[in-house]
């Protein structure tokens, strides 16, 4: 049996990796599209809070211009299924990577590639 962050430890890791998507998406000057959330760009502070990095995929926009992108990236497993699709990242297609992040620490599998 695999040892497991308490549920507790888990929770505060997502509330700050949700606070730096609210922040990226409603707070800056500008809109961040970050499109690559997973468990692999999690760091954890003194404090264990979560902590986003690696921002080779993010994408800047002014709040009132248009948040789509064009091109598909990401990690397989974590794109939004609407994103194959449309072929437009938004912030809710970030959302959803964050959901499969969530089910995958609480299930401790990776998402199916």
């Amino acid at each position: 049996m695999k040892n497991q962050p308490s549920i507790g430890l888990n929770y505060q890791i997502f509330r700050g990796v949700a606070s730096s998507l609210q922040y990226l998406h409603e707070e800056w000057e500008q809109v961040v599209l970050y499109r690559d959330v997973k468990a692999s760009n999690v760091l954890l502070d003194a404090d264990v809070n979560g902590r986003l990095e690696d921002f080779g995929l993010a994408r800047l926009y002014d709040h009132r211009g248009n948040l789509e992108t064009n091109h598909v990236v990401g990690t397989v497993g974590y794109l939004a299924p609407e994103l194959t699709r449309t072929r437009k990242a938004t912030t809710s297609t970030d959302v959803f990577t964050f959901g499969a992040l969530m089910l995958e620490v609480a299930c401790g599998r990776r998402p199916m590639l």
